[in-house]
């Protein structure tokens, strides 16, 4: 029988908001992954891919800021983007800037993929349904939680 310090210590781990995340997190990246593979793209690429599309050619710094992601991760992200053809790098208007764009490749990639990632969407919304929006918003405002010393 479990002593009194570990039901707390489970019912910790139970209750604990970053393990429910990064499950959830996992769960979601798998089923966008599966839903995405005959593109031949992961979910993380994707978002690079259509960011650059939707917004066009971007710095390391920008990408990194519209994905929300560090400019590490995002740098082991693009390798294999880059090495696939999908997304090229060329000097900005600032010859030091180096920017990020797509290629053609990059984008008939993102034309094949767009299809799938609509049918994975539709499906994650209509599994939260009227939930979806609200799920939005309030993943918005999770992913901005800062530490207090930054």
């Amino acid at each position: 029988m479990p002593s009194q310090a570990d039901r707390e210590l489970q019912q910790y781990a139970l209750k604990c908001m970053n393990f429910r995340f990064r499950s959830a997190a996992r769960a979601v990246t798998l089923f966008y992954d599966r839903i995405l593979a005959p593109s031949g793209v992961r979910s993380t690429q994707f978002s690079i891919l259509i960011v650059l599309q939707g917004f066009g050619p971007q710095s390391v710094q920008d990408l990194a800021h519209w994905l929300e992601m560090d400019r590490t991760t995002l740098s082991k992200n693009l390798k294999p983007l880059m090495a696939r053809n999908l997304v090229e790098q060329h000097a900005g208007s600032d010859r030091r800037k180096r920017m990020l764009g797509l290629t053609e490749e990059g984008k008939n990639t993102l034309d094949r993929a767009l299809p799938l990632w609509k049918q994975a969407q539709q499906t994650v919304e209509e599994n939260l349904g009227e939930a979806a929006q609200t799920m939005r918003q309030r993943l918005k405002k999770i992913s901005r939680i800062r530490p207090i010393d930054e």
